[in-house]
């Protein structure tokens, strides 16, 4: 069985041609991107999607080789509530399936209960498994809140930037 990799040469203006030796780029240099209509921040990629149940939002984003957004740090949540409409809400991958009140994420991080967005008197519900971010006018902001999980909602997907 043969295989075939191809190679292509990348250089800058002021940089010399390569010798054809093979070279790691310092660590320090290496390139990243993310997928076309896909937002940047950090390490990662975002896709805002159509709306859909929660189940169904988390299976698109695995299509993608994502996951439905994972929120750790209040700096992610802020840069992703920046590309946000006002008026829609967005599943996010925290979920407590069992009704157990053990909430999860889906790429199984902790849950840290101090590193939290939750809206005032959230979690409400026993019987609301899901999470979605959404604006409150009052007090005009963005936070989490407990829903069923067979509401259509939009949803953000997540995943770690491509590095060449």
């Amino acid at each position: 069985m043969n295989s075939e990799i191809t190679y292509a040469e990348v250089r800058f203006n002021n940089e010399p041609k390569s010798s054809g030796a093979k070279s790691e780029p310092p660590s320090d240099k290496a390139w990243s991107c993310c997928p076309k209509n896909w937002t940047s921040f950090s390490s990662n990629c975002y896709f805002i999607s159509t709306e859909a149940v929660w189940d169904d939002s988390e299976k698109k984003c695995s299509s993608m080789k994502a996951h439905l957004l994972v929120i750790n740090t209040k700096a992610e949540q802020d840069f992703i509530t920046q590309k946000l409409d006002k008026n829609s809400a967005y599943y996010v991958g925290l979920s407590d399936l069992q009704g157990k009140n053990s909430w999860q994420w889906v790429d199984q991080t902790p849950y840290n209960e101090s590193a939290t967005f939750w809206h005032s008197g959230e979690p409400s519900d026993r019987n609301e498994h899901c999470v979605i971010l959404n604006f409150r006018s009052l007090p005009r902001k963005w936070g989490w809140n407990d829903v069923v999980c067979n509401q259509r909602q939009r949803s953000i997907c997540k995943m770690m930037k491509i590095y060449l």
